[in-house]
């Protein structure tokens, strides 16, 4: 028998307590009733793609938002029981959860539901900045909210951080960075603020650098993410991801190595067998459809081999193992070097990869301006 092709599911909750102020996600508060309306249509729509995920060996659920950590429970177990019969004990399920919609009676429920993994969205332990951000907790609320979850039985916890923020330090960001070290989560996704046209943030600085950290302070911001987080043990996987050894994020990682995915809920992205998807964004017309058995698939592309070879790159060459050269011969049917070969000699030149054994890999300075490096793998029409 042939063995099934993995899938990652992914499942989109559009709701927030208050919209932050640099989220451009698909999110936004809503009543109880409406809640229920889309968690209706939701559930209708993982009926419809059932015989479709039976096609394969599912190896990670990740629930995210908006705020999944909004839903009422009940809410919850409804989704949860559409998504029975594809989880075990071998999976890695995420719930992502914003501090101050947490309860202690949440948390027990995610971990008898089967979610072993959780994601917290702090960004800053900085209360000014927590403010400025839009956030509706403070870091006592985090805190409060972290116990609760090691006290449920969570023992994979991620921790989201933001640098280069309005008005921050690299003082007040270091101390933000120690503060969550010293409570000695799996996981740390560190990013950068990027503003985001249509958001408050938006409005507020675009065009206004003076009023954000200059480049030399957001450089040393991400320096001492990686020296600091080298030496508390945790292993860089990813240009945004640090890690206790075990502890990657497998889906995140599938979502690097090319698995197939499937994005449930609105706005969702999905990519099945070299086709790329998103669901129907309207909250309205989404819910409607899913409860009438419509199809709402929206923007279906059929990726190119060109297409499907520079995404191998863009996203394995994000991580730091980099890519396998045997792996994309045996994808493409074509040997690395035949297509990149000028590419790669020139990047290697320039200091930005380099090879070991069998892998291509981005060198500390190519890591650096990864964005710069990634291009160069776009292959002309």
């Amino acid at each position: 028998m042939s063995k099934k092709r993995e899938l990652g599911i992914y499942v989109h909750i559009p709701f927030c307590i208050k919209k932050c102020n640099y989220c451009d996600f698909l999110s936004a508060p809503a009543t109880k009733q409406v809640q229920k309306y889309y968690v209706d249509g939701l559930t209708e729509q993982i009926k419809q793609y059932k015989n479709l995920i039976r096609e394969y060996e599912v190896r990670t659920i990740f629930f995210g938002g908006g705020t999944p950590s909004v839903l009422e429970i009940k809410e919850l177990e409804r989704i949860i029981e559409q998504l029975e019969e594809f989880i075990n004990d071998e999976q890695e399920i995420t719930i992502e959860a914003n501090p101050g919609t947490l309860t202690k009676e949440k948390l027990m429920f995610y971990k008898k539901s089967g979610f072993n993994r959780l994601s917290i969205g702090l960004q800053s332990a900085n209360e000014k900045e927590l403010k400025l951000l839009g956030r509706i907790h403070t870091y006592e609320d985090f805190l409060q909210n972290y116990i609760d979850a090691r006290e449920s039985g969570f023992e994979n916890i991620n921790i989201d951080l933001m640098s280069a923020l309005p008005g921050q330090t690299k003082d007040t960001y270091e101390e933000s960075l120690k503060k969550v070290l010293m409570l000695d989560p799996e996981h740390i996704s560190a990013y950068s603020l990027i503003i985001e046209e249509g958001t408050k943030f938006y409005d507020w600085y675009y065009g206004r650098e003076d009023l954000l950290p200059d480049e030399d302070t957001e450089r040393e911001m991400y320096y001492f993410t990686k020296k600091y987080l080298k030496e508390k043990g945790y292993q860089r996987y990813e240009i945004s991801n640090y890690a206790k050894q075990g502890f990657e994020s497998r889906h995140n990682l599938s979502y690097w190595s090319g698995t197939d995915y499937l994005g449930l809920g609105l706005g969702a992205s999905s990519l099945i067998k070299g086709t790329r998807f998103q669901m129907e964004s309207d909250l309205e017309t989404f819910c409607q459809g899913a409860l009438q058995g419509k199809n709402l698939e929206r923007d279906k592309i059929e990726l190119t081999k060109r297409e499907q070879m520079e995404e191998f790159m863009f996203l394995g060459l994000r991580k730091m193992e980099g890519i396998e050269e045997r792996e994309f011969s045996s994808q493409f049917q074509v040997e690395l070097e035949e297509i990149y070969g000028a590419v790669l000699e020139k990047l290697i030149d320039e200091g930005l990869i380099k090879k070991r054994q069998n892998r291509v890999l981005l060198t500390e300075y190519g890591i650096d301006v990864s964005n710069v490096v990634l291009s160069e793998f776009l292959l002309s029409e």
